[in-house]
């Protein structure tokens, strides 16, 4: 079971996450996107669909400020509401909040506790193994010999930390999570109103511990004039001058245990509701977050042995299938059923940092059946995001390292999927996909040069040369955003990959129905024509180029990849 320490990581995307990114009211979604993106993320890790999010239902609850009332009393950014969340984060958590009981991901607060009481519960009533999702350290405190607890805390550069037990001597020194808690009460945490003892820091604390055994040792040493393992006369007299302060400290970090939080942790998740789901997320701007999210949930359902998928959950683009009835059917009309508009159509859309195929890496990818059915992946491509591409996006290189999948994994499960689509007859569509396949050509090269792309590929259905060939004289430009407009597609979020590839998916269908010499060409026949079309398309921009003046113009024909 993954518990996720939600304000924690909402935190961390809210300073994190461009808060460029936003709804269609204009308020932020930076904290949305980041935090269901490292859920999907925490449960693809695990292959585990056994996720809960805990919130704080009270982030300074009065039990421990009336031990303390200094416990983050600095953090105080409205002294009346006794608030410490930015209202442009206050704005963000019924939406995230809406999505996840949605998706089927349980909400657990109680009231007069924070998160951390909750999280600390639940590791006790837990029957199976429990990984706790926090860059908090204070969670350190929750492992100890007699039960399966981990903490799993995030690292510069997108890696995750995991301590267990057998980790914390190495990593602090400590042989568990009870004496982590009083090294971290002498250590103190400013941050929390925790001072801590004056001149003691983690690694007096750590030396001191290992030499006595425990604070009360410590303390007990100190009365009795001990001069050894560490304990100089003047650190004797701090502690025995904190020694009060550090008692209320050490019972301040210390969670409860026995909060009633109301769930039944073996019905965890719960079903997943589609309906709910794009209804929270319509008009919020997080459509790839929300795919990314019901897609790891599906597949690690698949992973974890389940006989079915929760209840409105799709499978892995691989297994789709598309009936008569289904969004994905092919437009009416006197089309044989060999043609390619007949097909299974798959859109597919590729984010990238740059603009040259060849050097471009992937951010984000996706494969979409309809509005309902998607696949998404988020990669780390390795390199720096440029601020360019960025702009057009929205993923930063902080959160693309931080949440995203090593991209030779990325390339490789892409090119699983195109395998699988291709033995099932699929068609895929995506708009001027020739730059896509041209950028995973390249990625291949670069992390699977095993793979042979070209030959796994399936029927390939190009809009942006259909719509050329559809409408050769149109004036205007045929960016995927205009060509959307002319054929009257919906589309959402554009320059999101998810959205894009949906969008592309409309158009295709749209042409289909107002060409009926593209609409019945067989898969065989519309990729030879598409080869054809792209070629005089690319000679007669060449052409028009160099009389406009540019001489040494040329348009590359290269389809379906360069």
């Amino acid at each position: 079971m993954v518990l996720i320490d939600t304000p924690a990581l909402y935190y961390r995307a809210f300073y994190s996450v461009p808060d460029s990114i936003v709804n269609d009211e204009g308020q932020p979604v930076n904290a949305v996107r980041g935090v269901l993106d490292a859920i999907a993320q925490m449960i693809r890790r695990f292959d585990s669909p056994r996720v809960v999010a805990t919130m704080d239902a009270d982030w300074r609850p009065a039990f421990r400020t009336a031990i303390m009332p200094e416990y983050k009393a600095a953090r105080v950014k409205d002294a009346e509401a006794g608030t410490e969340i930015p209202p442009e984060l206050a704005v963000q958590l019924p939406i995230m909040t809406r999505v996840l009981r949605a998706a089927g991901i349980p909400i657990a607060e109680v009231d007069g506790t924070e998160a951390d009481d909750v999280i600390a519960t639940m590791a006790a009533q837990s029957r199976t193994p429990v990984v706790i999702v926090s860059p908090d350290r204070d969670l350190l405190a929750l492992i100890d010999t007699t039960t399966d607890v981990s903490v799993l805390r995030p690292r510069k550069g997108g890696e995750w930390e995991a301590i267990t037990q057998a980790d914390l001597p190495e990593a602090y020194g400590v042989p568990d999570g009870t004496r982590y808690r009083e090294l971290a009460a002498m250590r103190g945490d400013p941050s929390d109103g925790l001072p801590g003892a004056p001149g003691i820091g983690e690694k007096t604390a750590a030396t001191l511990l290992s030499n006595f055994g425990s604070f009360e040792s410590i303390i007990k040493a100190a009365k009795a004039g001990v001069k050894t393992g560490g304990l100089s006369p003047k650190r004797a007299t701090t502690l025995i001058e904190e020694e009060e302060n550090l008692h209320k400290t050490i019972e301040v970090m210390r969670c409860l245990t026995d909060v009633a939080h109301g769930l039944d942790l073996e019905s965890v998740p719960g079903e997943l509701d589609r309906i709910a789901v794009e209804a929270a997320a319509r008009g919020q701007n997080i459509r790839r977050s929300v795919d990314n999210l019901i897609a790891a949930l599906g597949s690690a359902d698949t992973e974890s042995g389940a006989d079915s998928h929760p209840t409105g959950t799709s499978a892995p683009a691989s297994a789709q299938t598309s009936g008569a009835d289904s969004p994905t059917a092919p437009p009416p009309g006197p089309v044989s059923a060999d043609s390619w508009s007949q097909s299974r159509l798959v859109g597919f859309d590729l984010e990238t940092t740059g603009v040259d195929p060849s050097t471009a890496r992937i951010v984000t990818a996706a494969f979409v059946e309809s509005a309902e059915d998607s696949r998404t992946w988020l990669a780390d491509p390795g390199v720096e995001i440029p601020e360019p591409a960025r702009a057009v996006h929205g993923i930063t290189t902080e959160f693309a390292q931080a949440n995203g999948a090593p991209v030779a994994d990325v390339v490789a499960e892409l090119c699983t999927v195109l395998a699988d689509l291709k033995a099932d007859g699929a068609v895929v569509v995506g708009h001027n996909i020739v730059y896509d396949l041209s950028v995973m050509a390249a990625e291949v090269k670069r992390h699977q040069p095993h793979i042979d792309l070209a030959g796994l590929l399936p029927t390939i259905v190009d809009t942006f040369v259909l719509d050329k060939r559809v409408e050769q004289f149109r004036r205007g430009k045929r960016t995927l955003t205009e060509t959307a407009k002319r054929w009257k597609v919906t589309l959402l979020d554009a320059h999101d990959a998810a959205a894009d590839a949906l969008a592309a998916l409309d158009i295709s269908r749209a042409l289909a129905e107002n060409s009926k010499e593209i609409a019945s060409l067989t898969r065989d026949e519309i990729m030879a024509a598409q080869g054809d079309w792209k070629r005089a398309q690319a000679a007669d921009l060449q052409s028009w180029l160099r009389r406009k003046g540019n001489a040494d113009a040329i348009v590359d024909g290269s389809w379906p990849m360069a």
